[in-house]
């Protein structure tokens, strides 16, 4: 279950609104205090191909696998494996409305809560350019 300023989120429509695009997530193992913050999609666009007789792709909106997701760190991911979902707290920071936004915001969280220069937290990484251990 995600929480979001005190209050459980379990379907789309629990958001603020339908235009949500995706949200900053922080993720805590609560045994160790350990976390991870992290960015998540709500609803991924594919092109299809065109039906036949027709030459305009189609547009399909899927809803991605937010409800089930706990990060993509491998630290959190053993440990589920070990079934041990009810030891994590997932938290929703913000919801972001864009691509752009929701990166922008992940990247923000992560710098402002200084998650490469602090033990509890699990990234290891902002962005692919910026990396534990060598700031």
């Amino acid at each position: 279950m995600w929480i979001f300023e005190g209050r459980e989120i379990k379907t789309i429509s629990d958001m603020p609104n339908e235009d949500v695009y995706g949200f900053i997530y922080e993720v805590t193992h609560t045994p160790t205090n350990k976390k991870y913050i992290g960015k998540k999609v709500i609803k991924y666009h594919r092109k299809l191909p065109p039906l036949k007789g027709t030459k305009k792709k189609r547009l399909v909106e899927k809803e991605s696998n937010w409800i089930s997701y706990y990060g993509s760190n491998d630290v959190i991911k053993n440990l589920l494996k070990e079934k041990k979902h009810s030891e994590f707290k997932r938290e929703i920071l913000i919801f972001a409305y864009s691509k752009i936004e929701l990166t922008y915001l992940e990247t923000k969280y992560q710098f402002i809560r200084e998650v490469l220069e602090k033990d509890n937290y699990l990234n290891i990484n902002i962005l692919g350019k910026f990396y534990k251990g060598r700031i």
